[in-house]
């Protein structure tokens, strides 16, 4: 295995840490230890805590002879004590157990561990780790418990038993209700060793602020302890100085007030992090104060570009194409080119055209808005596009990579206005079939900007005159009745190239999304409902595929060893063997051989009624979690598929015979090396800005049903654990998980039939007379539940009704809960 890079990997906000005793930043303040130790040989001396990190020399070395595993370490959002890294085989987990273990190591860290000869390896039964008992979490201790009697614990575990053990992975879902629920066997184990970080970087979370609790330490005097949101973050010691002028004196004014502190230092002999405040964000459940906190720990750049980066784009407006660039391009002003967008997009970036040809046949063109032009290599405005690497959308709006003014429009591809572009032009059989081929630099004007609904009415209406009052201006050089059969055609060819695409063995595992309507004066979710993914999404999303594949084959042909290609791992073999036996048994007929003969099993498996589709997205879920993630763009030869992301790449001239752009421009001047760290940064921004958008979500939600619940709704459910299970909520599409303990049962009892999970709930009888009702619950089982608001947190959580009850909801409650739900966006 060859050793990895060893420089840091640095984000906004973040200090680094470094490897072994070349650690940390120092200087801002002395790090708070472990409470003294009453032993009186110890008196006096820091009790180590954590171990020593290994020198990167060793590190090296030991990933060289292979008796190291590296990996990114993944920390249990529901159980802080439990992490993982994926195991080289790609069949299992290796899971490090405790906080002690982790030696320091935060969620999303390089790390490497060391495995224990196979002969000291252990086996655990299923039972001991799936249980869902409701221990609390390290920040809802006393630090006196956190610091000494749970680590304690752990580091007794460290000299008695091994504490990382290779397993199945079975719930590392960074969503608060994730859904590890296939209960697997945990086989195989095991290390003692500590872990080392290769790529560190301090954390930066949002939390709140509290007291120490002993008033007559010296701690007390020095330090308040910020307590994160997130229970996979550590809690963290922070100086007076840099709180509130009055919070020792007035810390109840502060209960609510959300904070952000970034982690500065971690000492060997500290039960916590030491850390510096931030900023004040503001109140706890407000949109605002919460979508920063979520954009400020995830390192995204939500700032206003600065003048230098502004100074970079035309002045003059409304800017005009100059004369010489037309001369450059081929002119397509004159054909019938639109773009279809959500309705409220204002940054159109790609736009269609569809010609037929005499012979039957029919050119078809994917214009993409021509960024580059305006973005000089090596300029402000290229670093800081290179470094924010995407645009981030959340519910109320979007954080772009580049400056309003240029992607709302000077590259913006409104209708009516010339445009410049890279364009990608076929010759294609009503089949899908390519025939020829061009890429080009480009100047259109496009005709029309068309909804999603728009281009979806015209599909269902093949035959009927669309009114103008319905469609959106369009030009006069062009119609209507044109622009519909250029949708019904590009409709047309797009299932073509879908159903080969497919054919060909394409996998799709769609999550759910939800999407919002949002009161226009508070901003406030008003309704929501889950997106319906149709046919006008789907055409857009295949020529956009195939512009993608053709433009990347094309550079990697010209540029071998500096496209960049996207890979994806292999389903990890126990989890789906274990799938497979599970649907066997449930007796559905899924064929596991391929990825396309999977997706022929989804699509055909159920019905279209909604029970089957809400089996297909449960079983769709379960299909979804022996997918390992693809880790994303990568130089090399191996991949399932081929993108197209330079446009200053896709323009360089590959020999003086054959180009894409032909003299354009030169190629970019990066080695593979410093490209391949490109890749890697817009990686991990492209994981930050998913993330991020679920969570702005899921703020949404939990205001929702906060402002308008509680809210009722079927659910089914997806998995089941000893003392809990998972539900998909049917009505709104967010999965939850019941606690056994927090309905009112006499007695549970969990056991297997085979590989399917079944939890027996025995209810307690409302009255005295009745007798208890039981109620089995299994995977693709139909329940209700009804979400209410949790009173300390903007949180939410699913009760589940009695069976053969009505509701849990009196009158005025369901009312507003049907009202409030019912709500579509315009």
């Amino acid at each position: 295995m060859s050793h990895p890079d060893y420089r840091l990997n640095l984000r906004s906000l973040g200090t680094p840490r470094g490897v072994s005793s070349l650690v940390g930043p120092h200087g801002v303040g002395a790090s708070p230890g472990d409470k003294k130790s009453k032993n009186k040989n110890t008196r006096g001396k820091k009790k180590s805590i954590f171990e020593t990190y290994m020198s990167k020399e060793d590190v090296s070395e030991g990933l060289k002879r292979g008796t190291l595993i590296q990996g990114v370490l993944r920390i249990n959002p529901k159980k802080f004590h439990e992490a993982f890294i994926p195991s080289p085989d790609g069949d299992r987990d290796i899971f490090i157990d405790g906080v002690v273990a982790r030696n320091r190591a935060l969620n999303g860290d390089l790390v490497v561990v060391k495995l224990l000869p196979e002969e000291q390896w252990k086996v655990i039964k299923p039972e001991s780790n799936d249980k869902e008992t409701e221990g609390a979490y390290e920040s809802d201790l006393p630090e006196e418990l956190c610091g000494s009697h749970l680590l304690q614990q752990s580091l007794k575990a460290c000299n008695d038993s091994p504490d990382v053990i290779i397993e199945a992975q079975f719930d590392d879902s960074d969503s608060e209700d994730g859904h590890g629920n296939t209960p697997n066997s945990l086989v195989d184990g095991v290390k003692k060793l500590s872990v080392c970080g290769l790529h560190w970087t301090w954390e930066t979370s949002t939390g709140f602020l509290k007291l120490l609790a002993d008033k007559n330490s010296e701690l007390f005097r020095k330090y308040a302890l910020f307590s994160p949101s997130d229970h996979r973050v550590p809690r963290i010691y922070v100086p007076l100085k840099d709180c509130p002028q009055d919070f020792v004196t007035r810390p109840k004014d502060y209960a609510n007030t959300l904070f952000i502190c970034r982690i500065v230092d971690w000492k060997e002999d500290s039960n916590f992090a030491l850390g510096q405040l931030a900023k004040s964000l503001g109140q706890a459940g407000e949109i605002e104060p919460e979508t920063e906190g979520i954009l400020t720990e995830y390192g995204v750049d939500f700032s206003d570009f600065p003048s230098e980066v502004l100074e970079c784009l035309p002045h003059g407006l409304p800017w005009t194409i100059p004369p010489e660039e037309f001369r450059k391009r081929r002119d397509l002003r004159k054909d019938c080119i639109f773009t279809i967008d959500p309705s409220t997009a204002r940054d159109l970036d790609d736009a269609l055209s569809c010609k037929s040809l005499a012979d039957g046949n029919f050119e078809v063109g994917v214009h993409i808005a021509d960024v580059s032009y305006f973005v000089p290599e090596g300029s402000s405005l290229d670093s800081v596009a290179a470094e924010r690497a995407t645009s981030v959308y959340l519910v109320q709006k979007v954080v772009p990579m580049l400056p309003r003014l240029l992607c709302e429009e000077l590259c913006s591809l409104n209708p009516m206005t010339d445009k410049l572009t890279f364009s990608v032009i076929w010759t294609l059989t009503p089949r899908g079939k390519i025939l020829s081929e061009w890429f080009g630099r480009t100047v259109i004007r496009s005709c029309t900007k068309l909804s999603y609904e728009h281009a979806q009415s015209m599909i269902e209406s093949p035959t009927r005159k669309i009114p103008e009052k319905e469609l959106p201006p369009i030009s006069p050089e062009h119609s209507g009745e044109e622009v519909h059969r250029a949708v019904l055609t590009l409709h047309g060819i797009a299932k073509e190239l879908r159903k080969q695409r497919f054919a060909d063995g394409a996998l799709r595992l769609d999550q759910l999304k939800l999407a919002f309507t949002l009161d226009r004066e508070t901003g406030l979710p008003q309704g929501c409902h889950i997106y319906e993914y149709r046919d006008s999404n789907k055409l857009v999303e295949e020529f956009m595929l195939l512009a993608n594949m053709a433009v990347a084959r094309e550079i990697h042909r010209a540029f071998p060893e500096r496209a960049l290609l996207r890979r994806h791992p292999p389903p990890q073999t126990k989890m789906l063997n274990d799938l497979m036996e599970f649907c066997e048994q449930l007796g559905l007929p899924m064929d596991f051989s391929s990825a396309g003969a999977l997706n022929k099993s989804l699509t055909e498996t159920f019905g279209d009624d909604k029970y089957s589709l809400a089996r297909k997205e449960v079983l769709t879920n379960m299909c979804s979690r022996p997918m390992q993630a693809a880790p994303g763009l990568a130089q090399g030869r191996h991949a399932a598929l081929l993108l197209a992301v330079a446009n200053r790449t896709a323009q360089a001239p590959v020999d003086p015979n054959h180009a894409l752009c032909p003299g354009y421009r030169e190629p970019p001047d990066m080695e593979p090396n410093v490209l391949q760290k490109r890749a890697d940064h817009c990686n991990d921004r492209r994981m930050a800005s998913k993330r991020v958008q679920e969570l702005s979500t899921g703020l949404f939600f939990a205001i929702l049903v906060k402002e308008s619940g509680p809210l009722e709704s079927e659910a089914m459910v997806l998995g089941v654990l000893n003392q809990a299970f998972d539900v998909l909520v049917l009505r709104y599409g967010v999965q939850k998980r019941i606690y056994c303990n927090a309905l009112p049962l006499r007695s549970h009892h969990f056991q297997k039939v085979g590989k399917k999970p079944e939890l027996t709930l025995v209810w307690e009888p409302e009255d005295l007379e009745q007798e208890p009702v039981q109620q089995v619950v299994t995977i693709f089982s139909l329940v209700e539940v009804v979400l209410r608001a949790e009173a300390t947190a903007l949180k939410y959580s699913a009760v589940l009704k009695r069976p053969g009850t009505e509701g849990l909801l009196d009158p005025q409650e369901k009312q507003g809960c049907d009202h409030h739900s019912d709500q579509r966006e315009d």
